[in-house]
């Protein structure tokens, strides 16, 4: 189904229903590529400032799920990040993007890696249009302080979901 002209929307080349090995973890007993999907947006609301891009997996058995990436102050002109641009020591993020802590301990894109036979997991990527330039935060911020300010901060978001299991 496409969406409506107008309504904020995010879209990849990259991903579909299912992760691949290009986006999987390398790591934690999984061995994908770990490679931030291609994202393209558009139909930003009026007043979008900036941008924030969250991935999280509400099935993680850990009682608050899993934050795999938290990149946030993506300047308002940036509508496609580049495969990869998620990556550590990868180029493509914008200048003056901020990736903060995720549940892997460190900063930047962390793919999907549930436990084995625990079933598909609920992967959310979703943008956020932001009403400010900088959320004021840094490298350091954890996921829940990062999602806090996103909750204070949010226009509009859109998600893609999709789904991993080993």
């Amino acid at each position: 189904m496409m969406a409506q002209p107008g309504t904020f929307t995010l879209r990849s080349a990259d991903i579909g229903g299912q992760a691949t090995m290009k986006q999987v973890f390398n790591g934690f007993g999984c061995t994908g590529e770990n490679q931030s999907p291609q994202l393209n947006w558009s139909n930003a609301p009026e007043g979008t400032k900036s941008f924030a891009i969250t991935l999280y997996d509400p099935d993680a058995p850990t009682g608050s799920g899993w934050w795999h990436w938290v990149a946030f102050d993506i300047p308002a002109d940036t509508k496609e990040l580049i495969t990869g641009a998620g990556t550590p020591g990868q180029p493509g993020m914008p200048t003056g993007a901020v990736q903060s802590m995720t549940d892997f301990g460190g900063t930047g894109y962390g793919g999907p890696c549930p436990p084995p036979g625990h079933g598909a997991h609920q992967y959310i990527l979703t943008i956020h249009a932001l009403k400010v330039e900088k959320l004021g935060l840094d490298a350091k911020a954890s996921a829940p302080m990062v999602g806090f300010n996103l909750g204070q901060n949010t226009l509009a978001k859109a998600s893609i979901v999709f789904y991993y299991e080993r």
